[in-house]
């Protein structure tokens, strides 16, 4: 009959890596199934931001913004290389929210969430510092304060490789079809293949309520749940600014904004939130949200920001609860669990709805816990906070040893290069590169240092497929190759693919 998992988790997004790392380092037998692509939807096309939520803060949602501080920190601690620092600038806007509420806000934000390695929040004069410079004359006073960046594509990325390597199996491009509850596991067809588990986690964020359409012998109650799916757009121009603070704006409608520096050369603003009523599988910003970024920024920089400088964009779909609020923005970013279980020792499958990138490890922490009584193999308590993900095995504020390490060892590689290859690979950037002595011994070179060898690793040990795989997911390699690179690379790998 084959093996049979304890825990089938459906969906590759951060959730669904998050809790199969977990469950796998418990000692549980743990199956991942993606439809597409790890993070191929929603979980690689957020603000890529680990934030606590500033603005959660006028929605009253304290416990979730002092979870998600807290998280911050323990995040930025076992992924320092995927995740660092970032400070942003918050223009006070006359009219809009006065300083003072600003202040108390941003005062909350440094006390709430147990900050530790963090600067505090301070006001600044943007007539005398440098984040002033490209704004337009009438910003005179803003507030400074620290949140942090995440690679989010690389961290659904690194966390399927270390449940993988606990032991759990991870299957891509491996579509759910059917859910039958057969006493006490589920049969579960994907794939054209046939699996057996224990209990079955529905992590297909956007899709979760379809998949539960799938599911036979499921009482009806399970779909009493209500999701608003919101899209969220951002649009990439060109480098606006010379410095490596990034802006928080606020906007009359109430709305903010984000304009965040962006893989060296670019800038990247957003976010939207507009009730997306659409095909989940053509998910794209609409002119209109592409002018409402481009208005809100123009009215903060000195040079106009038009469509015509927009050279790329992205749209992700955010699974939220359907929480009765008016507006998009501001329907809760929480998360709840439904766990559905017909009889006392029927096999269980719970459901996770909502959730943001921040607090991923809290919610794979809360869903086992769930779980637990059902899979009598999981032991041990929450660990996932103090291991390091794959290649973060050093201090928060190491990064520039280990890139100065990779040039010594490798003195063909520049800075930029290595700088790259560390905030991508951390530690396992010499995996690839290996005992090479000169870029030739990597192989052909696609572009931008994009070598054979590292595309090989992607292929090897990151479920990487297509030259979208390589470009947008596990690289953002994708603002800078051209049409031909990319073909290039398209032909590369339809010959050094794994026989399925």
């Amino acid at each position: 009959m084959g093996i049979i998992f304890d825990i089938a988790v459906i969906g590759g997004g951060v959730n669904g890596t998050g809790i199969a790392r977990d469950a796998a380092g418990r000692g549980a037998k743990v199956l991942l199934l993606e439809r597409g692509d790890l993070a191929e939807g929603t979980s690689s096309n957020s603000t890529k931001l680990v934030h606590g939520g500033l603005r959660y803060l006028e929605h009253y949602e304290f416990a979730l913004v002092r979870e998600a501080l807290t998280e911050r920190e323990v995040l930025w601690g076992i992924a320092p290389h995927i995740i660092w620092p970032l400070r942003f600038i918050l223009p006070h806007r006359p009219g809009l929210r006065p300083r003072w509420l600003l202040r108390l806000g941003l005062f909350l934000y440094d006390h709430i969430g147990g900050r530790k390695y963090l600067p505090k929040a301070q006001s600044i004069d943007l007539r005398r510092h440098p984040a002033g410079v490209p704004l337009k004359p009438e910003y005179r006073h803003a507030f400074a304060y620290w949140d942090g960046w995440v690679d989010d594509a690389r961290l659904v990325v690194l966390n399927a490789r270390d449940a993988a390597d606990r032991g759990a199996q991870v299957r891509t491009r491996c579509e759910v079809t059917g859910l039958t509850r057969e006493g006490d596991r589920w049969r579960i067809a994907a794939g054209g293949h046939t699996f057996l588990a224990r209990a079955v986690v529905n992590a297909a964020g956007p899709r979760v309520l379809d998949l539960l359409g799938r599911a036979d012998t499921l009482g009806h109650a399970v779909t009493a749940k209500k999701m608003r799916l919101v899209r969220g757009s951002h649009i990439v121009v060109r480098k606006l600014f010379a410095h490596d603070d990034a802006y928080f704006f606020q906007l009359p409608d109430g709305r903010i904004f984000f304009a965040i520096p962006y893989e060296d050369d670019f800038t990247l603003i957003g976010t939207t939130d507009v009730d997306h009523e659409g095909s989940l599988a053509d998910v794209r910003a609409s002119p209109e949200e592409i002018a409402y970024l481009c208005d809100g920024a123009s009215a903060y920089f000195r040079t106009p920001v038009t469509p015509a400088d927009v050279i790329w964009t992205y749209s992700g779909v955010r699974p939220l609860l359907d929480d009765g609020s008016g507006k998009p923005e501001a329907a809760t970013r929480g998360y709840s669990f439904k766990l559905d279980s017909v009889e006392p020792d029927g096999a269980p499958l719970l459901s996770v709805f909502g959730g943001k990138i921040t607090t991923y490890r809290e919610l794979g922490a809360e869903a086992i816990g769930l779980l637990a009584p059902f899979v009598p193999v999981l032991e041990g308590k929450d660990w996932t906070g103090k291991a390091p993900l794959p290649g973060g095995d050093f201090g928060r504020f190491d990064a520039p040893i280990i890139v100065k390490r990779l040039m010594t060892r490798y003195p063909f590689l520049e800075a930029p290069g290595a700088e790259r290859l560390v905030r991508q690979y951390g530690t396992l950037a010499a995996t690839f590169l290996g005992d090479a002595k000169v870029s030739g011994d990597l192989g052909e070179d696609f572009g931008h240092g994009l070598t054979a060898a590292e595309v090989d690793y992607l292929v090897a040990h990151e479920w990487a497929r297509s030259a979208d795989d390589v470009l947008w997911r596990r690289t953002k390699l994708g603002l800078r190759f051209t049409d031909t690179q990319t073909a290039r690379l398209a032909q590369y790998l339809a010959h050094r693919l794994p026989v399925a």
